[in-house]
């Protein structure tokens, strides 16, 4: 059991999740936070955990498989701790096939699944459904039960509750950094710092918006359609995602494109076209320039760690992430794939 001191920068999803991997290793953790836990995109709506593709495999798409797998437990053993409900659920997902080509490729897919993802999930095409299924051409489907749903908010407030009952100290609305052995998780920030420290582009923030919408369909599958993730949670929402953005003047403001969002989903489900809108929502999302999480030493800083770049599969990475981190720092085991490393944003 180690008695590492850790201090962890940033209490989003990759910060807590490192925090509490290294608490169930023994060591003594420390989380620090400038605003509030979840405040940046680990703060959203949306909670759709999703596979790649499952074909032209590589590291990246093992490591989230890998995650994937491990989350249904992982979360379970957050929900014991903490006495709170994530809102995790495996719950699936349907997408709709939109032409011939469309149908000849995920068929294909559906066989590389088979390989690929082990026999622990399947990716396949199926009929349509005619109720909480968007219109397809083809009158087929894809549908895979690897993809989860998280509720976001509900999720860190869980993991954050979960490192405290195991000793950990979160304080939030601090700003100072301690020294000793460090974690920076602190999101699109972190890498803006980091490129102006290096003076090179290491990363960048990618904005999106979601909308929160009243409709019960706890029990069905999320959908992904007209580029949409559509997530039914466990209290009665649903949640549309998400705009990608480059170019952004308030991190946190919503505007027509959101509206443009909501227009498309009410067009592409009929059930959500009534549907009450709950809350709109807009953040900032952290991607490195690898296009991976970027995780590892960081080059130069003696003590420094680097825990960012979750992007879009931020919570579905997060079981793994947090364990090759925890055992990196902690017992000096490697085991972060090469694309991952903070090197690979540097080049």
């Amino acid at each position: 059991m180690s008695t590492e001191e850790i201090t962890v920068l940033g209490a989003g999803i990759f910060g807590l999740s490192v925090a509490w991997e290294c608490l169930r290793r023994g060591a003594s953790v420390r989380v620090l936070e400038k605003r509030r836990v979840g405040a940046g995109s680990s703060g959203g709506l949306v909670g759709a955990l999703a596979p790649h593709i499952p074909e032209n495999w590589n590291e990246k798409k093992a490591f989230q498989l890998e995650s994937l797998l491990m989350a249904e437990r992982w979360w379970a053993e957050i929900a014991e701790v903490s006495g709170s409900d994530p809102g995790y659920a495996r719950s699936g997902r349907v997408q709709p096939i939109l032409d011939a080509r469309g149908l000849e490729l995920a068929r294909a897919r559906a066989e590389g699944a088979r390989e690929l993802w082990q026999g622990k999930a399947v990716w396949q095409v199926e009929a349509a459904s005619r109720e909480w299924c968007p219109a397809s051409p083809t009158g087929q489907v894809i549908r895979d039960t690897l993809s989860a749903r998280i509720h976001p908010r509900r999720a860190v407030l869980a993991l954050a509750a979960a490192v405290r009952r195991e000793g950990g100290v979160i304080e939030e609305g601090v700003t100072e950094d301690p020294g000793g052995v460090v974690v920076e998780a602190t999101g699109y920030e972190g890498l803006l710092a980091m490129a102006e420290r290096l003076q090179r582009p290491v990363g960048n923030g990618v904005k999106g918006q979601a909308v929160l919408l009243r409709h019960e369909a706890r029990d069905r599958p999320q959908l992904f359609v007209d580029a949409l993730h559509v997530v039914p949670h466990g209290d009665g929402t649903v949640a549309v995602g998400s705009t990608s953005e480059r170019d952004w003047a308030a991190a946190d403001a919503t505007d027509a494109q959101l509206e443009d969002l909501l227009a498309r989903v009410r067009g592409a489900v009929p059930e959500l076209r009534e549907a009450e809108v709950l809350e709109r929502w807009a953040g900032v999302r952290p991607r490195a320039k690898s296009r991976a999480p970027m995780l590892g030493p960081d080059p130069g800083r003696r003590d420094r760690f680097i825990a960012n770049g979750g992007f879009k599969i931020g919570f579905g990475m997060a079981p793994k992430v947090g364990e090759v981190m925890a055992e990196l720092i902690l017992n000096g085991r490697d085991l972060i794939p090469e694309s991952f490393r903070v090197e690979a944003s540097l080049r």
